[in-house]
């Protein structure tokens, strides 16, 4: 079965096609979809649902979307839908992971969560699925894998941070792999 996935982020395609091997992932670019989707919701639930929605209704093929936020305790759950332009628009990881750690600079409590909320949309329904993936933010940055917050993020239970692990270590309990792994069961009940 073939699957839009609702991204041109090369690293979550790799991530989420690893997820995904019983089923064909066609990114945006694979579809010759080079529009820009803004994500305008103000929540994550809602920027995952967007982007489900407008590719689906430009192609009538079944298709999912994501969206991924860093919950931060001590910053009243920031950067949340705004991650991935925490520094501003134009910011890259870096410049978001330094901004984040000066934030948090004094403060103790450095837990956090990772959110990600997969929508998927087809002719016959819209379903919503929610992985979370708890941890602490560190004070620098450790490992070389990974994109995003992933050097500065430390899941509960582990010695690693998410750019230390490989990406099966990291898929098997990260927010994206539950949100998926909840996708995938529900793919196999329609």
């Amino acid at each position: 079965m073939k699957l839009i996935f609702a991204t041109n982020n090369q690293h979550k395609l790799i991530e989420v096609s690893a997820l995904l091997p019983q089923f064909e992932i066609l990114s945006l670019k694979d579809i010759g979809f080079f529009d820009d989707i803004p994500e305008t919701e103000n929540t994550i639930e809602g920027n995952a649902k967007l982007k489900a929605d407008v590719v689906f209704n430009k192609f009538h093929l079944p298709c999912f979307a994501d969206d991924t936020g860093l919950e931060v305790a001590a910053l009243n759950g920031a950067p949340g839908v705004y991650s991935a332009r925490y520094a501003g628009i134009e910011c890259r990881s870096e410049a978001n992971i330094q901004k984040l750690l000066q934030d948090l600079k004094a403060f103790k409590n450095r837990a956090a969560q990772f959110k990600t909320v997969v929508a998927f949309k087809s002719d016959k329904e819209t379903k919503s699925f929610t992985g979370i993936c708890k941890g602490t933010i560190l004070r620098q940055k450790q490992g070389e894998h990974g994109f995003g917050y992933d050097p500065i993020f430390l899941p509960v239970g582990f010695d690693k941070t998410f750019a230390e692990m490989s990406l099966d270590e990291k898929s098997a309990i990260s927010h994206r792999g539950k949100s998926i792994s909840l996708l995938v069961e529900f793919l196999k009940s329609i």
